[in-house]
């Protein structure tokens, strides 16, 4: 994981309309971060359908939150519109912020070694400085409780 106090690595990507957006379009805000595995799965739609719980108290707060994986933009579109998500999702299909955000790892399950994202999230400041760093996160607990820490 990247260390907090460190500066976000920039980027841009597509999101689910395929319009590209990028971290610097957000200075001067809060960003909440987070890279899931793969859309329409059971971990990751929990997590995903936590933030949209909670996303009108994230917005409360001036906090944008942006979810990312290798999906395909098309994948985003229909797993927003099934769950109506209100936060941005972007495609990573080229693991270019997967790999500078430090989540894309070697994982072994059920005794079978693969590459892929380690659920993390990152809260990056108004400045674009790392704020808290969090990885291996649980998916049913994540939004909440980036919530509290944000909360105080």
């Amino acid at each position: 994981m990247l260390e907090v106090g460190t500066k976000a690595p920039d980027f841009t990507l597509p999101d689910k309309n395929g319009n590209p957006v990028s971290l610097s379009d957000f200075a001067g805000k809060r960003v909440v971060l987070y890279f899931y595995p793969r859309d329409n799965t059971p971990g990751c739609t929990r997590q995903a359908c936590g933030f949209a719980q909670n996303y009108d108290a994230f917005k409360e707060l001036g906090v944008e939150v942006i979810g990312v994986s290798k999906d395909s933009a098309a994948s985003h579109e229909k797993f927003a519109a099934k769950y109506e998500l209100p936060f941005i999702l972007l495609s990573d299909p080229e693991l270019t912020v997967l790999q500078a955000y430090d989540v894309w790892k070697e994982k072994k399950q059920y005794g079978k070694v693969s590459m892929g994202v380690v659920r993390s999230t990152y809260v990056i400041g108004p400045d674009g400085t790392i704020e808290k760093a969090m990885p291996k996160v649980k998916p049913d607990t994540n939004a909440a409780d980036i919530l509290a820490w944000l909360q105080g």
